[in-house]
C-alpha cells in the first residue's frame, strides 16, 4: 500500500431528491480536491435518502432506484472521480435489469471502474434483498480497498473476510446513531428539538453526539473492527433529520492501531481528513494476531447453531442493534 490521503464526509440528505443530494456531494468533492484527497466517502443511501424507504411501496422504490452503472448517479459520481482523479463512494437504492431491489453502495474510480456492494444485512423494506458477496478490490491509489455497510460492520466476521481478502483499506458508510433501541446502554433517539435549537445552543446539540447515542456508542466497537483486524477505517455517517430520527454523524476515520486520525461532532454537514500510513500497517496487532490464525480449529464458525434470524427481524421486531 501506498501513502494516501482520505476524506470521511457526513451530510443531511434530503429524503428522495437525489438531485440535491449529489450537488451537495459534488462541492463535498470539490473541497476534498483543494486538499488532495485521493478517496472520498459519502454516507450509506445518502443520494436516495435512507430512512424513509422503510415506508415506500415497491412500485415507490422502484421509481427512486436505479441501474448500476449505467444510471444517472453512477455516471455522476464517474464523472466526478475523473475530473478530480479521486476514489468516490456513495450509497443508493440499486435495481437490477431483472427488477431486484439493493441497498447498494457505489464506488467510482478514476480509471473508469465502478464497483458496488450490496448491503449484506439490508434490513430497511421487505422489498430490498441482501446481498451476498464481499467487496474487496484494488484501487487506482496504491491501496487494496474493502466496502461494508452499516449493520455488515456489526458482524466481526465480515471485516475479518474483508482483511483476509486483502483489504487495506475498509470504507464504512453508515445511517446510525440516534436509533431507538431495547439495550438502555446504548444510543436512544436524539430529540428533534435539541437539533432544531442546534444554533442557538450547539453545546447541547453537541453533547448529545460526543455521548452514548453517537460517538459513545461507536468507541465500543469501531476501533475494534480496525484494531483487531490491522486495517485502516473511513467512518462516514449521516448527520441530522432522516425520516423521524436524528443521526449523530461522528464522521471518523481510524488507524490500524485502532486510533482516530481524525473526527467531527459537528451538527452539521461536514468532511475530516487524514493521511493514511502505510508502514503502520505490516505491523500492527491485528496483522501480527491474524497471522497466528488457527483455521483448522474453525469450522464452527460457518455451521448453523440455530440462533440464526433474518436481519429485519432482529431489527424491527425486537428494536436491537
Amino acid at each position: 500500500m501506498k501513502d494516501i490521503r482520505v476524506a470521511a464526509v457526513q451530510i443531511e440528505h434530503a429524503a428522495g431528491d437525489k438531485p440535491a443530494n449529489l450537488a451537495k456531494i459534488t462541492r463535498f468533492v470539490r473541497q476534498a480536491a483543494e486538499q488532495a484527497v485521493a478517496i472520498t466517502v459519502f454516507p450509506e443511501c445518502c443520494i436516495s435518502g435512507y430512512w424513509h424507504l422503510r415506508h415506500l411501496s415497491k412500485d415507490k422504490l422502484v421509481a427512486l432506484a436505479e441501474l448500476i452503472p449505467t444510471g444517472q448517479s453512477s455516471q455522476h459520481l464517474m464523472g466526478l472521480a475523473q475530473e478530480h482523479d479521486m476514489t468516490i463512494g456513495a450509497g443508493l437504492v440499486e435495481i437490477t435489469s431483472e427488477g431486484t431491489l439493493y441497498n447498494t453502495y457505489v464506488v467510482a474510480m478514476p480509471n473508469g471502474e465502478i464497483r458496488r456492494h450490496r448491503k449484506i444485512h439490508c434490513f430497511i423494506s421487505e422489498h430490498m434483498q441482501s446481498g451476498d458477496e464481499f467487496t474487496v478490490f484494488d484501487t487506482p491509489h496504491g491501496c487494496r480497498a474493502g466496502v461494508l455497510t452499516c449493520y455488515d460492520n456489526n458482524i466481526g466476521e465480515n471485516v475479518r473476510l474483508t482483511v483476509l481478502d486483502g483489504a487495506e483499506v475498509l470504507l464504512a458508510p453508515h445511517q446510525t446513531g440516534g436509533c431507538a433501541s431495547k439495550n438502555p446502554h446504548i444510543m436512544g433517539r436524539v430529540t428533534q428539538k435539541l437539533w432544531d435549537n442546534r444554533h442557538q445552543d450547539p453545546q447541547a446539540i453537541e453533547a448529545e453526539l460526543r455521548g452514548p447515542k453517537g460517538r459513545g456508542w461507536l468507541m465500543r466497537w469501531l476501533p475494534t473492527r480496525a484494531h483487531d483486524n490491522g486495517i485502516f477505517l473511513i467512518f462516514s455517517n449521516g448527520i441530522g433529520v432522516d425520516d423521524d430520527d436524528i443521526r449523530t454523524g461522528n464522521a471518523m476515520i481510524i488507524d490500524p492501531y485502532g486510533r482516530i486520525l481524525a473526527e467531527t461532532c459537528t451538527a452539521g454537514d461536514d468532511m475530516v481528513v487524514a493521511e493514511l500510513d502505510a508502514a503502520l500497517l505490516d505491523q500492527s496487532t491485528g496483522r501480527r494476531w491474524i497471522k497466528t490464525r488457527r483455521p483448522e480449529l474453525y469450522g464452527p464458525l460457518a455451521m448453523p447453531t440455530g440462533w440464526e434470524e433474518d436481519t429485519r427481524k432482529v431489527r424491527f421486531d425486537k428494536k436491537g442493534i
